[in-house]
């Protein structure tokens, strides 16, 4: 998130933050409570105004992260990038649960080559979602959301290209929330 952090300022303050687990260094990612636990505190400390608009976004487990935390917190919108819906790609290991439960509008950023979170898959759970959310898919993205270079060429294009246009979207669904809510 380090990389989209000058590219995301565009639309207001934004604060990132490491889990416990990446700053020590480890790979295996802390329990689940443990994750919510530091992503709440991220929120407290970023949030100035219990009134202002704001939006989690994560990619792939901090998105999964900042779902099961608007559960919990209000916020105004939740957006993913590369919602890992397949545990390790096992669609037999769905994380689907969470988006269910939820109540907070929500966009997934995906690529089409994403093997964390197949779009027939994700299809029929956005079906089965509650909630108002949206898609923005990435063509040839994977999981990071990037595309390969030869696609790239072939469209006379570059991934700066591809990021603006996820940017772009962020920002609609950002805007449509906020004007919806003042």
């Amino acid at each position: 998130m380090q990389a989209w952090k000058k590219q995301l300022s565009a639309l207001g303050r934004v604060k990132t933050f490491d889990y416990d687990y990446m700053r020590s260094g480890r790979k295996r990612p802390d329990p689940l409570p443990q994750l919510i636990a530091a992503h709440r505190q991220a929120l407290a400390s970023a949030r100035q105004d219990e009134n202002e608009p704001m939006f989690l976004i994560g990619k792939s487990m901090g998105g999964r992260i900042g779902c099961h935390l608007a559960l919990e917190e209000r916020v105004s919108g939740v957006i993913c990038m590369g919602y890992p819906l397949c545990g390790g790609g096992d669609p037999a290991k769905l994380r689907d649960k969470v988006l269910r439960e939820l109540r907070t509008p929500i966009l997934f950023v995906q690529g089409t080559r994403d093997s964390l979170c197949p779009l027939s898959l994700l299809e029929k759970v956005r079906a089965e979602m509650k909630t108002a959310n949206f898609l923005h898919l990435v063509d040839g993205g994977d999981h990071s959301l990037i595309v390969p270079k030869r696609q790239l060429n072939n469209a006379g294009e570059t991934q700066e290209h591809v990021d603006e246009r996820i940017a772009e979207a962020i920002r609609v669904f950002v805007d449509r929330l906020v004007s919806r809510s003042q």
